[in-house]
Protein backbone atom coordinates (compact mmCIF):
# COMPACT_ATOMS: atom_id res chain seq x y z
CA UNK A 1 0.00 0.00 0.00
CA UNK A 2 1.10 3.53 -0.77
CA UNK A 3 0.79 6.92 0.98
CA UNK A 4 0.78 9.29 -1.92
CA UNK A 5 -0.20 13.43 -1.74
CA UNK A 6 -3.89 13.86 -2.72
CA UNK A 7 -3.30 16.66 -4.67
CA UNK A 8 -1.53 13.84 -7.42
CA UNK A 9 -5.32 12.76 -8.03
CA UNK A 10 -8.43 13.80 -9.74
CA UNK A 11 -12.46 13.96 -9.15
CA UNK A 12 -12.48 10.62 -11.28
CA UNK A 13 -10.30 8.82 -8.97
CA UNK A 14 -11.69 9.44 -5.77
CA UNK A 15 -15.67 10.05 -6.38
CA UNK A 16 -16.16 5.82 -5.57
CA UNK A 17 -14.74 6.63 -2.15
CA UNK A 18 -16.65 9.46 -1.79
CA UNK A 19 -20.32 8.13 -2.86
CA UNK A 20 -19.74 5.02 -0.40
CA UNK A 21 -18.60 7.80 2.74
CA UNK A 22 -22.08 9.71 1.75
CA UNK A 23 -23.82 6.18 1.95
CA UNK A 24 -22.51 5.79 5.52
CA UNK A 25 -23.16 8.89 6.61
CA UNK A 26 -26.85 8.57 5.59
CA UNK A 27 -27.40 5.15 7.61
CA UNK A 28 -25.54 6.34 10.68
CA UNK A 29 -26.38 10.09 10.97
CA UNK A 30 -29.49 10.80 8.50
CA UNK A 31 -26.68 13.50 7.12
CA UNK A 32 -26.85 13.95 3.43
CA UNK A 33 -22.90 14.05 2.60
CA UNK A 34 -23.14 14.75 -1.20
CA UNK A 35 -22.94 19.03 -0.97
CA UNK A 36 -19.74 18.40 1.10
CA UNK A 37 -18.57 16.14 -1.07
CA UNK A 38 -18.97 17.90 -4.47
CA UNK A 39 -16.95 20.51 -2.56
CA UNK A 40 -14.09 18.12 -1.95
CA UNK A 41 -14.10 17.01 -5.48
CA UNK A 42 -14.12 20.78 -6.67
CA UNK A 43 -11.26 21.14 -4.69
CA UNK A 44 -9.42 17.80 -5.82
CA UNK A 45 -9.91 19.37 -9.35
CA UNK A 46 -8.29 22.62 -8.45
CA UNK A 47 -5.15 20.88 -6.65
CA UNK A 48 -5.62 23.00 -3.87
CA UNK A 49 -6.60 20.26 -0.96
CA UNK A 50 -3.73 19.44 1.18
CA UNK A 51 -4.00 15.45 2.33
CA UNK A 52 -2.96 11.78 1.38
CA UNK A 53 -5.08 9.13 -0.24
CA UNK A 54 -3.79 5.56 0.62
CA UNK A 55 -3.11 3.59 -2.94
CA UNK A 56 -3.71 -0.38 -2.86
CA UNK A 57 -3.62 -2.16 -6.23
CA UNK A 58 -4.02 0.69 -8.22
CA UNK A 59 -6.96 2.62 -6.73
CA UNK A 60 -7.63 4.97 -3.80
CA UNK A 61 -8.73 3.18 -0.91
CA UNK A 62 -8.82 5.53 1.78
CA UNK A 63 -7.90 9.33 2.15
CA UNK A 64 -7.66 12.18 4.68
CA UNK A 65 -7.40 16.15 4.15
CA UNK A 66 -6.66 18.85 6.52
CA UNK A 67 -6.79 22.70 5.56
CA UNK A 68 -4.70 26.01 6.64
CA UNK A 69 -6.38 28.64 8.62
CA UNK A 70 -3.24 30.87 9.64
CA UNK A 71 -1.55 29.09 12.48
CA UNK A 72 -3.47 26.46 13.35
CA UNK A 73 -4.02 23.17 11.22
CA UNK A 74 -7.72 21.37 10.52
CA UNK A 75 -8.15 18.32 9.85
CA UNK A 76 -11.20 18.05 7.77
CA UNK A 77 -12.07 14.19 7.07
CA UNK A 78 -10.76 10.57 6.98
CA UNK A 79 -12.29 7.88 5.38
CA UNK A 80 -10.86 4.59 3.82
CA UNK A 81 -13.13 2.32 2.19
CA UNK A 82 -15.15 -0.48 3.69
CA UNK A 83 -15.10 1.48 6.99
CA UNK A 84 -18.87 1.88 8.32
CA UNK A 85 -18.26 3.30 11.71
CA UNK A 86 -18.89 0.61 13.72
CA UNK A 87 -15.05 -0.37 14.85
CA UNK A 88 -14.08 1.07 18.21
CA UNK A 89 -10.15 -0.97 18.27
CA UNK A 90 -7.44 0.76 16.97
CA UNK A 91 -6.16 -2.62 15.51
CA UNK A 92 -8.36 -2.73 13.31
CA UNK A 93 -7.54 1.17 11.48
CA UNK A 94 -4.45 0.81 9.89
CA UNK A 95 -5.42 2.64 7.21
CA UNK A 96 -6.63 5.05 8.88
CA UNK A 97 -3.24 4.89 11.24
CA UNK A 98 -1.20 5.46 8.55
CA UNK A 99 -3.08 8.37 6.95
CA UNK A 100 -3.22 10.41 10.44
CA UNK A 101 0.26 10.14 11.09
CA UNK A 102 1.00 11.26 7.78
CA UNK A 103 -1.61 14.14 7.85
CA UNK A 104 -0.02 14.67 11.63
CA UNK A 105 4.00 14.79 10.90
CA UNK A 106 2.88 17.40 8.07
CA UNK A 107 1.32 20.10 10.17
CA UNK A 108 3.23 19.66 12.67
CA UNK A 109 6.11 20.19 10.49
CA UNK A 110 4.70 23.16 8.36
CA UNK A 111 6.18 26.37 9.01
CA UNK A 112 4.19 29.06 11.16
CA UNK A 113 1.64 25.68 12.44
CA UNK A 114 0.99 26.10 16.15
CA UNK A 115 -2.35 24.48 16.99
CA UNK A 116 -3.96 21.17 15.38
CA UNK A 117 -7.59 20.51 15.76
CA UNK A 118 -9.75 17.42 14.52
CA UNK A 119 -13.11 16.24 14.95
CA UNK A 120 -13.98 12.79 13.28
CA UNK A 121 -17.19 12.07 13.87
CA UNK A 122 -17.86 9.00 11.67
CA UNK A 123 -15.07 7.30 14.15
CA UNK A 124 -16.14 5.75 17.42
CA UNK A 125 -14.18 7.23 20.14
CA UNK A 126 -11.06 5.68 20.81
CA UNK A 127 -10.97 4.18 17.36
CA UNK A 128 -8.50 6.26 15.59
CA UNK A 129 -7.03 8.25 19.09
CA UNK A 130 -3.37 6.10 18.70
CA UNK A 131 -1.80 8.77 16.49
CA UNK A 132 -2.86 11.61 18.22
CA UNK A 133 -2.08 10.63 21.50
CA UNK A 134 0.89 9.19 21.24
CA UNK A 135 2.28 13.03 19.20
CA UNK A 136 0.47 14.90 22.37
CA UNK A 137 -2.97 15.38 21.80
CA UNK A 138 -5.39 16.30 24.03
CA UNK A 139 -8.74 14.03 23.47
CA UNK A 140 -12.07 14.95 24.02
CA UNK A 141 -15.27 12.86 23.92
CA UNK A 142 -17.75 14.49 21.98
CA UNK A 143 -21.85 13.41 22.26
CA UNK A 144 -23.61 13.14 18.93
CA UNK A 145 -27.66 13.17 20.01
CA UNK A 146 -30.79 13.22 18.11
CA UNK A 147 -34.38 13.52 18.61
CA UNK A 148 -37.11 12.14 16.60
CA UNK A 149 -39.38 14.90 15.75
CA UNK A 150 -43.52 12.93 16.25
CA UNK A 151 -45.51 13.37 13.15
CA UNK A 152 -48.37 14.63 14.29
CA UNK A 153 -46.51 18.05 15.51
CA UNK A 154 -46.28 17.44 19.05
CA UNK A 155 -43.16 16.22 20.93
CA UNK A 156 -43.14 15.90 24.56
CA UNK A 157 -44.48 17.97 26.99
CA UNK A 158 -45.73 21.91 26.68
CA UNK A 159 -42.94 24.15 25.46
CA UNK A 160 -41.64 26.54 27.99
CA UNK A 161 -42.99 30.25 27.70
CA UNK A 162 -40.44 32.72 26.30
CA UNK A 163 -38.76 34.46 29.55
CA UNK A 164 -40.56 38.02 30.46
CA UNK A 165 -38.17 40.93 28.90
CA UNK A 166 -36.95 38.50 26.31
CA UNK A 167 -37.89 38.80 22.64
CA UNK A 168 -36.84 35.90 20.58
CA UNK A 169 -36.32 36.80 16.39
CA UNK A 170 -35.69 34.54 13.71
CA UNK A 171 -31.65 34.76 12.30
CA UNK A 172 -31.32 37.36 9.66
CA UNK A 173 -28.17 38.52 8.35
CA UNK A 174 -27.49 41.65 9.77
CA UNK A 175 -27.28 39.54 12.83
CA UNK A 176 -23.46 38.28 12.23
CA UNK A 177 -21.92 40.96 14.55
CA UNK A 178 -24.29 40.43 17.84
CA UNK A 179 -24.37 36.58 17.35
CA UNK A 180 -20.49 36.98 17.22
CA UNK A 181 -20.34 38.94 20.83
CA UNK A 182 -22.76 36.28 22.32
CA UNK A 183 -20.61 33.40 21.14
CA UNK A 184 -17.44 35.15 22.34
CA UNK A 185 -18.54 35.48 25.55
CA UNK A 186 -20.58 32.73 26.34
CA UNK A 187 -17.77 30.30 25.92
CA UNK A 188 -14.77 32.54 27.23
CA UNK A 189 -13.11 29.69 29.75
CA UNK A 190 -15.80 27.55 28.17
CA UNK A 191 -14.54 23.03 27.47
CA UNK A 192 -15.11 23.90 23.71
CA UNK A 193 -13.32 26.62 23.57
CA UNK A 194 -10.31 24.91 24.19
CA UNK A 195 -11.69 22.60 21.23
CA UNK A 196 -12.36 25.21 19.07
CA UNK A 197 -10.48 28.37 19.14
CA UNK A 198 -12.46 29.80 16.59
CA UNK A 199 -14.62 30.80 19.99
CA UNK A 200 -12.03 32.82 21.76
CA UNK A 201 -12.37 35.88 20.00
CA UNK A 202 -14.89 38.28 17.84
CA UNK A 203 -12.84 37.67 14.47
CA UNK A 204 -12.90 34.18 15.01
CA UNK A 205 -16.45 33.74 15.88
CA UNK A 206 -17.41 35.63 12.72
CA UNK A 207 -15.34 32.88 10.66
CA UNK A 208 -16.86 30.81 12.62
CA UNK A 209 -20.66 32.32 11.67
CA UNK A 210 -19.12 32.62 7.56
CA UNK A 211 -18.67 28.81 7.53
CA UNK A 212 -21.47 28.05 9.37
CA UNK A 213 -24.32 30.28 7.04
CA UNK A 214 -22.39 30.08 3.68
CA UNK A 215 -20.83 26.68 3.42
CA UNK A 216 -22.35 22.72 3.54
CA UNK A 217 -19.62 21.30 5.34
CA UNK A 218 -22.10 21.59 8.42
CA UNK A 219 -25.30 20.91 6.30
CA UNK A 220 -27.23 23.64 4.51
CA UNK A 221 -27.71 26.68 6.91
CA UNK A 222 -31.81 26.80 7.43
CA UNK A 223 -32.62 30.77 8.58
CA UNK A 224 -36.27 30.01 9.39
CA UNK A 225 -35.15 27.95 12.05
CA UNK A 226 -32.43 29.84 13.80
CA UNK A 227 -33.06 32.64 15.95
CA UNK A 228 -31.30 35.42 18.76
CA UNK A 229 -32.61 35.84 22.05
CA UNK A 230 -32.48 39.93 22.52
CA UNK A 231 -32.72 41.44 26.09
CA UNK A 232 -35.63 43.86 25.61
CA UNK A 233 -34.60 46.70 27.99
CA UNK A 234 -30.78 46.83 26.75
CA UNK A 235 -31.58 45.77 23.01
CA UNK A 236 -28.60 43.47 23.23
CA UNK A 237 -28.12 39.55 22.28
CA UNK A 238 -28.38 37.40 25.05
CA UNK A 239 -28.57 34.21 23.52
CA UNK A 240 -28.75 31.77 19.59
CA UNK A 241 -29.76 29.28 18.10
CA UNK A 242 -28.69 27.97 14.66
CA UNK A 243 -29.77 25.37 12.76
CA UNK A 244 -29.07 23.39 9.54
CA UNK A 245 -30.94 21.21 6.93
CA UNK A 246 -28.58 17.95 6.36
CA UNK A 247 -31.59 16.22 4.83
CA UNK A 248 -34.31 16.95 3.57
CA UNK A 249 -36.12 16.52 6.51
CA UNK A 250 -33.48 16.25 9.12
CA UNK A 251 -32.22 19.58 10.91
CA UNK A 252 -28.82 19.78 12.89
CA UNK A 253 -28.39 22.07 15.65
CA UNK A 254 -25.03 23.69 14.68
CA UNK A 255 -24.63 26.30 17.57
CA UNK A 256 -26.49 26.84 21.02
CA UNK A 257 -25.31 29.42 23.47
CA UNK A 258 -26.78 31.79 25.93
CA UNK A 259 -24.76 34.47 27.99
CA UNK A 260 -23.04 33.27 31.31
CA UNK A 261 -25.16 36.22 33.09
CA UNK A 262 -28.84 35.30 31.78
CA UNK A 263 -28.29 31.41 32.20
CA UNK A 264 -30.81 29.63 34.26
CA UNK A 265 -33.70 31.74 33.25
CA UNK A 266 -35.49 29.64 30.22
CA UNK A 267 -33.82 31.24 27.31
CA UNK A 268 -31.95 28.02 26.21
CA UNK A 269 -34.96 26.36 26.37
CA UNK A 270 -36.93 29.34 24.63
CA UNK A 271 -34.07 29.07 21.83
CA UNK A 272 -34.51 25.15 21.25
CA UNK A 273 -38.41 25.03 22.04
CA UNK A 274 -38.58 27.74 18.87
CA UNK A 275 -36.46 25.83 17.12
CA UNK A 276 -38.45 22.79 17.92
CA UNK A 277 -41.43 24.39 16.19
CA UNK A 278 -40.46 25.15 13.03
CA UNK A 279 -39.28 21.60 12.44
CA UNK A 280 -42.20 20.38 13.41
CA UNK A 281 -44.07 22.89 11.20
CA UNK A 282 -42.12 21.82 8.24
CA UNK A 283 -42.76 18.01 9.31
CA UNK A 284 -38.73 17.11 9.70
CA UNK A 285 -38.07 13.70 11.14
CA UNK A 286 -35.45 14.35 13.11
CA UNK A 287 -32.93 16.72 14.96
CA UNK A 288 -29.36 16.38 16.00
CA UNK A 289 -26.72 17.90 17.80
CA UNK A 290 -22.88 17.07 18.99
CA UNK A 291 -21.78 18.02 22.74
CA UNK A 292 -18.66 17.67 24.26
CA UNK A 293 -19.20 15.21 26.65
CA UNK A 294 -17.92 17.03 29.89
CA UNK A 295 -20.26 19.55 29.71
CA UNK A 296 -22.84 17.92 32.11
CA UNK A 297 -25.34 20.37 32.52
CA UNK A 298 -25.81 20.94 28.51
CA UNK A 299 -25.39 17.07 28.56
CA UNK A 300 -28.82 16.79 30.74
CA UNK A 301 -30.94 19.33 29.61
CA UNK A 302 -31.12 17.60 25.98
CA UNK A 303 -32.07 14.30 27.79
CA UNK A 304 -34.60 15.90 29.21
CA UNK A 305 -36.03 17.13 26.49
CA UNK A 306 -35.98 13.56 24.54
CA UNK A 307 -32.38 13.79 22.79
CA UNK A 308 -30.27 10.24 23.18
CA UNK A 309 -26.85 9.59 23.02
CA UNK A 310 -26.80 7.88 19.43
CA UNK A 311 -22.63 8.17 18.60
CA UNK A 312 -19.76 8.62 20.82
CA UNK A 313 -16.93 10.44 18.83
CA UNK A 314 -13.62 12.63 19.18
CA UNK A 315 -12.33 15.80 19.32
CA UNK A 316 -8.48 16.30 19.24
CA UNK A 317 -6.39 19.51 19.91
CA UNK A 318 -1.99 19.98 19.83
CA UNK A 319 -1.14 22.92 20.95
CA UNK A 320 2.88 23.22 19.53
Amino acid sequence: MEILDLRHFSSLDLRPLLDEEAQVWLRLLSWDYSSSAEMILRYIDARILPGYAAMEKGRICGYSFFVYEGSKGVIGDLFVEGDDGRYASPAEHPVETRLLTHVIETLQQSPGIHRIEAQLLMHPTGAVARPFLEDGFHRHPRLFMALPLAANGKNGSKPPAVPEGIDIRRWSDQEYQAAAAVITAAYRGHIDSEINDQYRTIAGSLRFLNNIVRFPGCGQFDAASSFIAYHRDSRTAVGLILCSRVKNDVGHITQVCVLPEHRGKGIGAGLLAANLQDLQRRRFSMLSLTVTEANKSAVELYKRLGYHVARVFDAFVWEG
